[in-house]
């Protein structure tokens, strides 16, 4: 499981905002993915590690095209309709801190790489769509993913990331009930706020 949340990290990086609203799902995708890794080669401050910049372009091209209030629901699973009003929010403001650091690192290790999209299958009144790419790096076996987007709003926005098989929200959502039930809610968001802070 590990081994594929490192790949997620890496391949987080294919989303920004830009305008995209108008935009169907498999062209929001290709249009951000050329966007952020332009940015990224430009800058060779980001590519040494300016975490300073790193972080910037992860705010600005890569969490706003989440959609996370709808993550945090899938991710929470029941914990979501018994937990309050405060605690909802608490989660996804320290949920998407821990996803902005983990977009963070991954910026920072992106070499070479390049993404081929399969023919995506949508009809008009498709309320999720699966974009479905194949990632391609030197030496390396090409990696299978697969992005969920549904509409918010008038705009399509992910809520999930499935690298060959492994769905981002069934791997926190194992965390995070498993916490959840040994501790409490509270806990679980008290843990992530001290990762965030880097505590132990």
């Amino acid at each position: 499981m590990k081994k594929y949340l490192i790949k997620f990290l890496f391949l987080a990086v294919f989303f920004s905002i830009n305008s995209i609203a108008a935009l169907g799902p498999e062209d929001l995708v290709r249009k951000t993915a050329e966007d952020v890794l332009f940015a990224i080669k430009a800058d060779e401050e980001i590519q040494k590690g300016d975490k300073e910049k790193i972080y910037k372009l992860a705010e600005e091209k890569i969490l706003p095209n989440f959609d996370f209030e709808r993550v945090a629901r899938l991710v929470l699973g029941r914990a979501w309709r018994s937990a309050s009003d405060e605690q909802k929010k608490e989660f996804i403001v320290q949920f998407r801190t821990l996803l902005l650091k983990t977009y963070a690192v991954a910026l920072s290790k992106y070499k070479d790489h390049a993404i081929e999209f399969k023919p995506t299958r949508m009809s008009d009144t498709d309320e999720i769509v699966i974009v479905k790419t194949e990632i391609t790096q030197s030496g390396g076996q090409p990696i299978r993913v697969n992005y969920a987007l549904s509409k918010n709003s008038g705009k399509w926005l992910v809520f999930d990331i499935v690298i060959e098989g492994v769905s981002l929200v069934t791997n926190y959502r194992s965390q995070f009930s498993s916490e959840i039930k040994r501790n409490g809610m509270d806990a679980l968001i008290k843990k992530l706020s001290k990762k965030n802070k880097g505590k132990k």
